[in-house]
Parts: structure tokens; C-alpha cells; sequence
């Protein structure tokens, strides 16, 4: 049985399709701990494909600098369906990131693993942090990746939560680190709506996140 949270995220994701994309999402505007959620780092480094991604049949391959990595821990459900979903919301994560290791949120793995607002959000905002100068550096872990809804095969609402806690903004620039405080805000929910494309592949479609959630932060 889903929790009250839960339903929460859940009847949020699969709201009007016309609700702004980031109408879900939620911090508590700690602007000395701002790291960008979900980003991954650039710079001049020599990109190296993705350890988890690489050990699976089939799976896309990641080019990311080598001040940058990716940790993502998922173990199966026990049900073929919901671990195809897992999959791809995990290659989805590290999509993001490359994406703001390349400075372009239009990748083929962006493409691929994001598609109608979410994509167009996720575009704008490699866009923007570009135009900023800055990206991120440091180390990324997933984990706790869990499918709570399932509709006709085609659609499905996940959530997992993202550790930020030894990952930083960085100036393109200077290649100068903005290193914070460690705090519960180093950790982020996700929760997602994702749907399967014609050529079977699980898409993210919406993505919501509040930074210190209680079921993300350890430590």
C-alpha cells in the first residue's frame, strides 16, 4: 500500500498535463547549500563511459569527464516490468548528467531517456547553467529506486533519491570548486512520471525533487 507521501507524488505526477513542470518540486531555499540538482560536471577532463551503464546488455553509453562520477545502486523488484523501469530511470539520472558535462541538453541520451516537458525543462536549465559559467563536479550516487504506480503498461510514477553530499558546483572558468557545508540538503527525492516510446524504452516526462527529504538522508 502506497503512503499517504506516496499518493501524494503520485496523483501530483499524474496531474493535468498542462502543470507546469516544476510545480512539484520543492527545497527550502537554502541559497548557501544551492547545488544544482541533478547536474553533472564539464570541463577539459577526457571523458570515461559509465561503470553501471556499461555492465548491462544494451545499455547506452555515457562519456563523462574524469572529475566526475556515478554511482548507482538497484537491485531487481522481482518483476520484469517494473525492473525495465528501473533501468531506464537510472539511465535517465546519468543521461542528465552527461548532458551537463557536454553543456547540451539535447543529447542522444537525453533524447532518448526524456521526452515532452521534462526534456524541455532539462534543456533550458543545461542552457542556463551554461550561460552562468558554472557546471558540477564530485561524486553522484542513486539509490532507493522504487516503481509506485503502474497504468496499462505504458505509464508508471517512480521516485529514487540522489546523494549530492561529495558533489559541487564548479567555475567553468577558473575550474575553481564552490565547496559547501555538508547538510540534509545534499540529498534529493526525485519522483517522476515516466512513458514507454514506441520503441520500448522508458521515458521521463515529468520529474519533480525536494532537496533534505527525510526517506533520502543518511548519514
Amino acid at each position: 500500500m502506497l503512503t499517504t507521501r506516496r499518493r501524494t507524488a503520485v496523483a501530483c505526477l499524474f496531474a493535468a498535463a498542462a502543470l507546469s513542470f516544476t510545480g512539484c518540486s520543492s527545497d527550502s531555499g537554502d541559497s548557501g547549500n544551492d547545488k544544482i540538482a541533478g547536474a553533472g560536471g564539464g570541463g577539459a577532463s577526457s571523458p570515461t563511459p559509465s561503470a553501471s551503464a556499461s555492465a548491462e546488455k544494451g545499455a547506452p553509453a555515457f562519456d563523462l569527464p574524469s572529475d566526475i562520477s556515478v554511482d548507482v545502486e538497484k537491485e531487481s523488484t522481482g518483476d520484469a516490468a517494473k525492473d525495465a523501469i528501473v533501468r531506464d530511470v537510472a539511465y535517465a539520472a546519468q543521461a542528465r548528467i552527461e548532458a551537463f558535462a557536454e553543456g547540451d541538453g539535447r543529447t542522444a541520451n537525453m533524447n532518448r531517456y526524456f521526452a515532452a516537458n521534462a526534456l524541455a525543462y532539462w534543456s533550458d536549465r543545461v542552457a542556463t547553467v551554461k550561460k552562468d559559467g558554472l557546471t558540477v563536479t564530485g561524486d553522484y550516487r542513486y539509490f532507493d529506486f522504487e516503481v509506485t504506480d503502474v497504468a496499462n503498461g505504458k505509464k508508471a510514477a517512480a521516485r529514487y533519491c540522489e546523494d549530492q553530499s561529495k558533489a559541487y558546483n564548479k567555475v567553468i572558468k577558473t575550474e575553481k570548486v564552490q565547496r559547501t557545508q555538508p547538510s540534509d540538503k545534499d540529498f534529493v527525492l526525485y519522483t517522476l512520471q515516466v512513458e514507454k516510446d514506441s520503441r520500448g524504452d522508458w521515458q521521463v516526462t515529468q520529474q519533480n525533487w525536494k532537496k533534505g527529504d527525510a526517506s533520502c538522508v543518511q548519514g
